[in-house]
């Protein structure tokens, strides 16, 4: 027996089109990809912080380090630009910051919030934004260790952050179904949308800062034009029953993920779904990362697992003109990676009944820990 298991060690790796699963004791709650390097960070509703390198090669994955400071769930995580440091955000209203090489805790926050902490965006080497349950979010400069900004002007829980390239406009969708504009520099609030229908649950910044998109709890994207963050100037319906989580994969593609396990891919400007590239079969998707050179989409979902998807044929997808929307409509939700298009996917099941994609022109719920996935460690 020992020989054997020698002989299988000794075996060398295959290439793989992706990094194989990672599979968690916990839910995992938050997943950040390293900005340079083949790592990715991941928190869990046990409060655990974890630090994996990933390759495309079999058993290619491997644990770095974990870190157990947080009392109750990560809500979220994320490395600076430069990747030498981790922030992450709890439950527990507590903001920790990691070395990432030695995986050693430099500083903790403790109470930085009134109520507990949701969302987080790490801006640059020094500043980060936080966001809580009660609609406060909070600016702060870690190098002296406090927040130089603090405004409630959304009436329920901060759900996801995004700020331009240059720092200067933050972004913040709520649960109450708004988008707010903050302006950096001058520490101000600039503009509250009028409320959209359920959870604002996501954001991101698309067509190089030209377009706004937020998912949303009814499963639909709103987008709002940069100088218009009021009203959308357009909405889009993606046939999912939420959108909870959004990543970029390009300027103009992103992906979804939602409540039914499918991370579906997108389309803006022309606005369409063109086809789904994974998904966690009969579990929700929590979150969603982009690796550092865009080739793999990370996902994590109510299965307990971290997957990763090639983003490779998507990149190539030709996204067709108002003209082709019937053709598109007639062949359903495709799959847009080999690993989707495998026999044990869920994809097969999809192709027999064409999903249609439609456009509106009127027209996540953001999961709280406790309440999306088993909540016992929360208790």
């Amino acid at each position: 027996m020992e020989e054997s298991e020698e002989m299988e060690n000794l075996k060398i790796p295959c290439k793989l089109e992706t990094p194989e699963d990672v599979s968690f004791e916990a839910c995992v709650s938050s997943l950040s990809l390293h900005p340079q390097n083949d790592i990715f960070a991941a928190g869990d509703l046990d409060g655990d912080v974890f630090l994996y390198s990933y390759s495309c090669f079999e058993r290619g994955n491997r644990e770095l380090w974990s870190s157990g400071h947080h009392q109750k769930a990560c809500r979220d995580i994320a490395f600076s630009p430069s990747g030498r440091e981790l922030f992450s955000t709890s439950k527990d209203k507590a903001i920790l910051l990691f070395d990432v090489e030695l995986g050693r805790l430099v500083q903790i926050v403790k109470k930085a919030h009134d109520t507990p902490i949701y969302s987080l965006l790490v801006m640059s080497e020094h500043l980060v934004a936080t966001g809580d349950d009660s609609g406060t979010v909070r600016l702060w400069d870690f190098r002296h260790g406090s927040y130089i900004m603090s405004l409630q002007e959304q009436d329920d829980y901060i759900s996801c952050m995004a700020a331009d390239n240059h720092n200067r406009i933050l972004l913040a969708t709520s649960g109450d179904g708004t988008l707010c504009s903050f302006n950096i520099r001058r520490r101000r609030f600039d503009v509250l949308s009028e409320p959209q229908d359920g959870d604002l649950t996501s954001v991101v910044i698309m067509k190089e800062g030209q377009k706004v998109v937020c998912g949303s709890a009814e499963g639909r994207l709103h987008i709002f034009n940069w100088d218009g963050f009021g009203v959308p100037s357009d909405h889009l319906r993606t046939d999912g029953p939420t959108v909870d989580c959004l990543a970029s994969v390009s300027t103009q593609l992103l992906c979804a993920g939602a409540m039914d396990g499918v991370i579906r891919a997108v389309s803006i400007l022309p606005n369409r779904v063109i086809g789904a590239l994974g998904q966690h079969l009969h579990h929700p998707v929590e979150c969603l990362a982009v690796s550092h050179d865009s080739r793999l989409l990370a996902s994590a979902g109510h299965d307990q697992r971290i997957k990763f998807w090639s983003t490779t044929k998507l990149r190539r997808e030709k996204v067709f003109s108002q003209g082709k929307t019937q053709q598109r409509r007639a062949q359903g939700l495709r799959a847009l990676s080999n690993k989707a298009g495998t026999e044990n996917d869920f994809f097969s099941e999809l192709g027999s009944e064409p999903i249609p994609v439609e456009q509106l022109d009127d027209d996540h719920e953001a999961a709280d820990d406790e309440e999306d996935c088993d909540s016992d460690s929360d208790a």
